[in-house]
């Protein structure tokens, strides 16, 4: 073979193992157009630069992926580094090894940013976003940052420390996540190299002492279990497995330990047939050596997020020190070592396959709705670190499906991992059985209980301190934006209206939709709600929409309307300010139980001798009304009563709490007629609060302002 083809053999050898013929044809043609592309470049080694896509290819070859994947590793510079081009790709090597070069391509320099921080979350953001379309997008880049990683020694210091920091935030998690555990230890302990060197030589030092000692142990242990096990179950192998030394540098720094107190540098792994051969090996190592408590994990019926299953279980060696054994399938080994590789959708083709796959991303496409609703990539690449790349916890819900959460997350994060509007109507959580505050902080094995309420009002501001994870502090800013939003279109379209009321104008022939549509238009929105919206949050004058709706209407002079800051009410007694459609002077009654305001829907029924009684249409005394006796009522636009509702406001007991309420419903211009509070041994204070409103909207304003307070978990309303 030429000279200019010695790096590629070793990538054809490892390939031909699994590939077909031809396809190892298509990969060595790959190579001559990298070969060709770079030529006359070097890396800092003062090696060719093919070498490296070489080397990237050879690491996703033992990993055993398609040849679409290996001819996008041995291209993936050639856009950034080189002369060719997208287009020259796609021609060449087709659509799909084109997007895969695209995907692992960086962002131009030349791009404006304000910083080489924010450059680099916008790659790490286009990165993400082309996993999205294809997830061999993230094996390349980990391939590529592995092989950066073991030339790192030939870059300066200060490289050598960023890189490994960054690495150690998002690669090494990545790989986690997609359960490469190949490729996320020896990250993992290159990086430690470059952090703290002194630490990685002293344990790589430490280890060596006592390596013959161990070894010997080791083999003891496996020649018994050898024994023991070889007329009962068939056993595939069973071998030693040292820990890696950023994980023994880990529990070192997280458990205060020194390396003389850390017994599990070694581990045992059982590799049987089948899932039944597992738990009957279990069995047979707990009646050699006894158990240590607590240290026993069943990831087989309840495997982790990326897909690792296997039994662990410590037990006391016969010389008295624990050991770690695994326990797994050669199934499960494969998928431990190789994660999303050993179970790759491309390969398997069948529907089925390709489901369970889907599934297995499930948190991938968590992170990817994550993307779309933050802008700033700097965020963006924050909140994955704190919510998929940190450590977590599992908790249960009632019918015992696993939720991941990061450590510290509280029942508001999990009840917005398993629907925003589940999160958006919380009005507690029961943990194990039990009513917790909403800042109680979930452990692993916890079974989760939501209560919501349909009549609650959505999350609080106090919210926003008290979740962990950026996925549900995202859900939270956005039902505030959209709340404000449609807080201000309400209050823009009252507003115009009753300007126009007090200029005798009808409503209904003012807010047509056509002439609604062309004063929206003159004012260069894009729809209705956008004007409305403007005139609630006093972006526009309401004197001058009213004057453009209003203008023609008229033969007399344009009516020069000024702005209205405060509407007089007019307390006149209007039959409760609802009536019946179709009929006039029929008694009407508020009902007392529910307590019906304008702006809700209500339904009317007919009583003996006491007219008719309005319901909120929600109100479960309503249900037991027969059909016949229901007749159609509605709200009278023009009222303007203050009408009695019960309010639920929910916190954390401090001094002042009651007062801070109280003083903000006092200040909303509301009829406060009773209050009550009281609180519970957990410190959580309930008030209840009777207040008079004029309509839904006044008692929304209310209810934010109270949402305000410090403290304060949740309002609801109290429909009984």
């Amino acid at each position: 073979m030429p000279t200019e083809q010695m790096p590629i053999e070793q990538l054809l050898n490892i390939s031909a193992d699994y590939l077909t013929h031809e396809e190892v044809n298509q990969l060595e043609r790959a190579y001559r157009f990298a070969e060709q592309a770079h030529r006359g470049q070097y890396r800092k080694s003062g090696e060719p630069y093919i070498h490296h896509p070489v080397q990237v290819a050879e690491i996703l070859a033992n990993l055993k992926m398609d040849v679409t994947t290996l001819i996008a590793a041995l291209l993936h510079d050639v856009v950034e580094d080189t002369g060719v081009t997208l287009e020259q790709v796609e021609a060449e090597f087709g659509m799909a090894v084109r997007q895969l070069v695209d995907g692992v391509t960086k962002l131009k320099k030349r791009m404006r940013f304000k910083s080489n921080e924010e450059h680099q979350a916008e790659n790490h953001r286009k990165m993400f976003v082309a996993m999205a379309q294809d997830i061999r997008v993230i094996i390349i880049k980990l391939a590529d940052r592995l092989h950066n990683m073991r030339t790192l020694k030939y870059m300066p210091e200060h490289k050598q420390r960023q890189k490994s920091k960054e690495t150690l935030e998002i690669f090494a998690p990545l790989a986690h996540r997609l359960g490469i555990s190949k490729i996320k230890w020896e990250l993992e302990d290159i990086s430690l190299r470059y952090l703290n060197p002194q630490q990685y030589y002293r344990i790589v030092n430490l280890m060596k002492k006592k390596r013959a000692e161990r070894e010997k142990y080791l083999d003891e242990i496996i020649h018994t279990l050898k024994e023991r096990l070889r007329d009962n179950v068939n056993v595939l192998d069973i071998s030693g497995r040292p820990k890696h030394i950023y994980s023994i540098y880990r529990k070192m720094v997280s458990q205060n330990k020194e390396f003389n107190e850390i017994y599990d540098l070694m581990a045992v792994r059982v590799i049987v047939e089948s899932i039944r051969d597992c738990y009957a090996v279990l069995g047979i190592i707990h009646t050699i050596w006894k158990p240590m408590p607590g240290r026993f994990k069943d990831y087989v019926a309840m495997p982790k997020a990326n897909m690792y299953q296997s039994l662990h279980t410590t037990v006391i060696g016969p010389k008295g020190e624990p050991i770690e054994v695994q326990i797994r399938t050669m199934e499960m080994h494969r998928t431990a070592e190789y994660g999303i590789a050993a179970h790759w959708a491309y390969k398997e083709g069948t529907t089925v396959e390709n489901s369970k796959f889907e599934e297995k991303l499930k948190w991938f496409r968590e992170m990817m709705e994550l993307q779309q609703e933050t802008r700033d990539a700097q965020e963006f690449v924050e909140s994955l670190k704190m919510d998929w790349f940190s450590d977590s916890v599992f908790v249960f819900t009632p019918k015992g499906d696993v939720i991941e959460l990061p450590v510290g997350s509280v029942p508001l994060d999990f009840a917005y991992r398993i629907h925003t509007e589940i999160g958006n109507t919380c009005i507690g959580a029961k943990v194990n059985g039990k009513i917790v505050p909403l800042d109680y902080q979930l452990k692993t094995g916890d079974i989760v209980e939501i209560l919501t309420s349909k009549h609650s009002y959505g999350p609080s501001q106090d919210w926003l301190n008290i979740v962990k994870s950026s996925h549900a502090r995202s859900k939270i800013r956005n039902w505030f934006k959209k709340q404000r939003r449609e807080e201000s279109i309400a209050k823009g379209r009252e507003m115009v209206e009753a300007l126009l009321r007090k200029h005798d104008f009808d409503v209904s022939e003012v807010l047509t939709t056509e002439r609604i549509e062309e004063v929206t238009s003159k004012f260069n929105f894009h729809e209705a709600d956008d004007l409305f919206a403007a005139v609630g949050y006093g972006g526009i004058s309401t004197a001058q929409v009213v004057h453009r709706l209003t203008d023609g209407l008229k033969e007399q002079k344009p009516v020069v309307l000024p702005e209205v800051k405060s509407l007089p009410r007019h307390h006149r007694k209007v039959d409760h300010g609802v009536r019946v459609k179709g009929v006039d002077n029929l008694l009407i009654r508020l009902s007392r139980c529910c307590n019906p305001v304008p702006g809700d829907d209500i339904d009317g029924y007919v009583t003996q001798g006491r007219g008719v009684t309005v319901h909120h249409s929600d109100c479960p005394n309503l249900k037991s009304v027969p059909e016949e006796r229901r007749i159609a009522v509605e709200w009278d636009s023009n009222t303007s009563h203050q009408y009695p509702v019960d309010i639920e406001v929910t916190g954390f007991d401090r001094q002042g709490l009651l007062n801070d309420v109280l003083q903000v419903v006092n200040n909303a211009n509301t009829q406060l007629s009773a209050v009550s509070a009281k609180t519970n041994r957990r410190g959580i204070a309930s008030i209840h609060i009777r207040i008079g409103i004029q309509n839904i909207n006044h008692l929304q304003s209310v209810v934010e302002r109270v949402k305000r307070v410090r403290d304060i978990y949740s309002v609801r309303r109290i429909i009984q």
